[in-house]
């Protein structure tokens, strides 16, 4: 199964190195790692605490590779951040990582404790659904490309928004469409089985994308539920859930 080699954006913690291993950020879709963690200060707040911390771009996101195909099905995106993960580990004196993910990072992060390379989980913004299933990709496309009319994009809002995240300035268009198909061609099955590592789930209270992710956070044996400000974007940025997030991890 083919796996594009991710990017990888490391900071060593500034002081007092931690016990503690390698915390690993995943970002969100149509974002790179840069814009959801980077300029946002948590790799700061995170070495500043004793971390090393790695970011990694999503295929096709970023400054990683562009993606298609069978690449861009869940099963392959994830053995990919295994792989990234593994060359972490490799640098690293742990034999295991904390990760933090959000949105799209928190639906693949569901994944990875199966695979013994995670100790701890955090998932922010997660949908307790697979919202790329029940996307018309095709029309998506025929949007982005401008093909689309009008009344015919008003008529459907979500296409509309769909189209203009994937098609923003810096955007890698095609790849974004390719996970959007592969994605909701191996969708998130919430009764799949549930991590098995101590895990913190955090919606923010105006985040309609995570609604009834309090009920799925009760079906996993060893996790903790946390509502903090913000809708779906705010959440990842206020203050409670970073300082929530690396105060779990430091168990």
């Amino acid at each position: 199964m083919p796996t594009p080699t991710l990017a990888t954006h490391s900071t060593r913690a500034e002081v007092g190195v931690s016990a503690l291993p390698p915390v690993v950020l995943l970002h969100g879709f149509a974002a790179s790692a840069d814009e959801d963690f980077g300029t946002t200060g948590w790799p700061a707040s995170f070495t500043a605490a004793g971390r090393d911390v790695h970011l990694l771009d999503l295929p096709g996101h970023g400054d990683s590779p562009a993606v298609s195909g069978d690449a861009a099905r869940t099963g392959a995106v994830v053995a990919a951040i295994v792989d990234a993960i593994d060359l972490i580990l490799d640098g690293a004196d742990a034999d295991r990582v904390d990760v933090v993910g959000y949105s799209l990072g928190a639906r693949l992060a569901w994944e990875l404790p199966a695979t013994g390379r995670v100790r701890r989980l955090v998932l922010g913004g997660l949908s307790p659904f697979e919202p790329f299933a029940a996307v018309d990709v095709a029309a998506v496309r025929r949007a982005a490309s401008g093909e689309t009319a009008a009344d015919e994009a008003a008529a459907d809002p979500m296409i509309g928004m769909m189209a203009g995240m994937v098609s923003a300035p810096g955007r890698d268009t095609a790849s974004l469409l390719a996970m959007m198909e592969g994605l909701g061609a191996e969708p998130f099955q919430p009764d799949s089985p549930a991590p098995e590592v101590p895990t913190l789930l955090a919606a923010g209270v105006d985040d309609g994308m995570a609604a009834g992710l309090d009920a799925l956070a009760a079906r996993i044996p060893d996790a903790e539920f946390l509502r903090v400000p913000g809708d779906h974007r705010g959440a990842l940025d206020s203050p409670e859930f970073r300082a929530a997030a690396i105060a779990f991890l430091a168990r």
